[in-house]
């Protein structure tokens, strides 16, 4: 993203992703059984495996393992039950591939082992408020990370949210994340920031975040992702369910673009890196 002359990168490991003309895309990898869109796809190693490495060759800029369902109503998973989902996968397409590793969790153990595995980014989407001990854990491990805002937990998040004014509050929540960061000893340039479409806000909640980009960027200069991927949403726009929604998906991921979202999380990588490009090409090409 361009703020004038100024582009907000992530540094990674010891890359600096930045967004070009097009975001740069997180593959999703639910190694879960109950996720709400593939849950119980991925959950073998093996089919796990062979998903990351279809991401990557998709054109996935980052690969997102996830071992516990962050759905609304979804419940906790216990510890070990989230490392031993988690940890074998990671290790190997860390040995496998070269696209960077993300861990979406938000325990700071699973953090910890994952980035002793070879993760380079850690995705809470709590923003490091359900377990104190993350934030200490990305820094020691010198991890990139992606903070998000969430009303409630996933079990309550969805049962009637209420805000006062979306985009402040969360902007707010926001900036509180990386002053917790700060704090940490974490650099802010390992930091990117993710308004949480989905996690405690209506179908206009989330509308309103996706227009206010731009805003976030401004006020905290950090990159910002978005993962709206085959989100409820999108049923409100499109009266069609969750197998529905990969051209829907693909529209958004356009608007996004065009709003300039640095990071989109999404499903489908291979088709919205398609709609994106296709989409770029012709935008550039008019006359």
């Amino acid at each position: 993203m361009t703020d004038g002359d100024t582009v907000f990168s992530w540094r990674v490991g010891d890359q600096s992703l930045t967004r070009t003309s097009l975001p740069l895309l997180m593959g999703i990898l639910n190694v879960t059984p109950d996720s709400f869109s593939d849950g119980g796809l991925f959950k073998s190693r093996d089919k796990a495996i062979e998903q990351a490495l279809q991401l990557a060759e998709d054109g996935a800029n980052i690969i997102d393992v996830g071992g516990e369902s962050t759905r609304p109503g979804a419940v906790p998973v216990s510890l070990a039950e989230e490392l031993q989902r988690t940890i074998p996968v990671i290790t190997e397409i860390c040995r496998r591939i070269g696209v960077p590793v993300s861990i979406d969790t938000t325990k700071a153990e699973v953090a910890r082992q994952a980035i002793a595995a070879g993760a380079l980014i850690v995705n809470d989407i709590s923003g490091m408020t359900f377990d104190a001990k993350m934030s200490q854990v990305c820094a020691e491990g010198d991890a990139a990370v992606c903070v998000m805002h969430i009303l409630g937990t996933p079990e309550t998040m969805q049962v009637a949210p209420v805000y006062n004014n979306v985009v402040k509050e969360v902007s707010e929540f926001l900036g509180r994340c990386l002053k917790r960061c700060a704090e940490a000893g974490m650099s802010s340039d390992r930091i990117c920031l993710d308004p949480g479409i989905g996690f405690g806000k209506t179908a206009d909640h989330n509308l309103q975040l996706m227009q206010a980009i731009h805003d976030l960027q401004k006020t905290h200069r950090r990159p910002v992702l978005i993962g709206h991927s085959r989100k409820r949403f999108l049923s409100k726009i499109l009266g069609r369910g969750v197998d529905e929604r990969t051209f829907g998906t693909a529209g958004v991921s356009i608007a996004l673009a065009e709003n300039g979202a640095d990071v989109l999380r999404v499903h489908d990588v291979r088709a919205t890196k398609d709609a994106l490009l296709a989409w770029d090409t012709v935008r550039v090409h008019r006359t």
